[in-house]
C-alpha cells in the first residue's frame, strides 16, 4: 500500500518498511491513518514474502501521537463515540504488538504520546541520539490509556509511574536506560544499524521467530508452575519435530545455510 500518508516498500529479501508520511504534522495520526496502518500491518503479516517489518516516520519526527484536528473533533464526541474511537487506536497497538513477523522501530526524532506506544509495541527499537520521548497526555487532562500495557511492559511500572504523571521529555539515553530503546546511534548511522539488525533476523527461521515471540508472551503473563513447565516442553518438542526445525538442524550439521537464507 502506498497512500499520501502511508508508504510501504518491500525489498527482494522480504524486508518491509512501513513509513508514516505526514512530515508537516510530525507524523501525527488521525482515525484514517490508524485504520490504514492497521489494515496494512494485517496485510504484511499474512504476506508470505514479508520476513521483517520496519516502522519508520518521514521527516524530523517519528510520530507526535494524536493529530490536533482529530483531538479537536474528539472533544465534541459523546462518551460512546470516544470509546469507539479509542478502540480503533487500541486495535492498531494490539495488531502491531502481536504481529507474527519481527518488527523494528526506527526512531529518528521525537515520539510523543501514541508515538511512544508504537515504539513500545515493536519487538526491537533503535533510535538516533536526537530521538526524544514524552508521554504528554496529562498536560491535556488525558491519560496514555490504550498504549499503557505496552509502555509499562517496556519500561516497567516504576518508571511508568513517573513519566505517565510528570510528562517529562526523555532523551534517547534515558529511553535506552529504561528499555524503550534497545540501541542508540548517531543520526547518520541509524539506517545502517536497522539494516544490520534486519539482516541478522533474515538468517533465523521465520516460524521459530514467531514461536519465540509467542513464547515471551506466554512466560511473561503467568507464574512458573507445573503447567508452565509442561507448556514450554511441549513447545520445544513441537519445534524440534517441525519442518523448519529439522531443516535448521540438518543445515547446521551439514555446515550449509538453511533453506530460508537467500543467496
Amino acid at each position: 500500500m502506498t497512500t499520501t500518508n502511508l508508504i510501504t516498500q518491500v525489498d527482494d529479501r522480504g524486508v518491509a518498511t512501513l513509513t508514516m508520511n505526514r512530515p508537516e504534522l510530525h507524523n501525527a495520526f488521525d482515525d484514517q491513518l490508524i485504520d490504514s496502518m492497521t489494515a496494512e500491518l494485517v496485510r504484511l503479516d499474512t504476506d508470505p514474502v514479508v520476513r521483517v517489518v520496519i516502522l519508520a516516520g518521514s521527516g524530523r519526527s517519528f510520530s507526535a501521537g494524536a493529530d490536533l484536528s482529530w483531538m479537536r473533533r474528539m472533544a465534541e464526541y459523546t462518551r460512546e463515540e470516544n470509546l469507539k474511537d479509542a478502540l480503533g487506536l487500541a486495535g492498531l497497538m494490539k495488531t502491531l504488538n502481536s504481529l507474527s513477523k519481527p518488527t523494528i522501530a526506527m526512531v529518528q526524532g521525537a515520539a510523543y504520546g501514541g508515538g511512544v506506544g508504537l515504539v513500545a509495541c515493536c519487538d526491537m527499537a533503535i533510535g538516533s541520539r536526537r530521538a526524544s520521548f514524552c508521554l504528554s497526555e496529562v498536560k491535556l487532562g488525558l491519560i496514555p490509556a490504550v498504549i499503557s500495557p505496552y509502555v509499562v511492559a517496556a519500561i516497567g511500572q516504576r518508571a511508568a509511574r513517573r513519566y505517565f504523571q510528570s510528562a517529562e521529555v526523555m532523551d534517547a539515553a534515558e529511553a535506552h536506560r529504561l528499555g524503550l530503546l534497545h540501541q542508540v546511534v548517531g543520526e547518520e548511522e541509524l539506517e545502517a544499524a536497522v539494516e544490520k539488525l534486519a539482516a541478522a533476523l533474515l538468517k533465523n527461521g521465520p516460524a521459530s521467530m514467531a514461536a519465540a515471540k509467542d513464547l515471551v508472551t506466554l512466560v511473561s503473563s503467568a507464574p512458573l508452575s507445573g503447567e508452565m513447565i509442561v507448556a514450554t516442553a511441549e513447545r520445544i518438542a513441537t519445534a524440534r519435530a517441525s519442518a523448519e526445525g529439522r531443516e535448521g538442524l540438518s543445515a547446521f550439521f551439514a555446515k550449509r545455510d538453511p533453506a530460508w537464507v537467500k543467496g
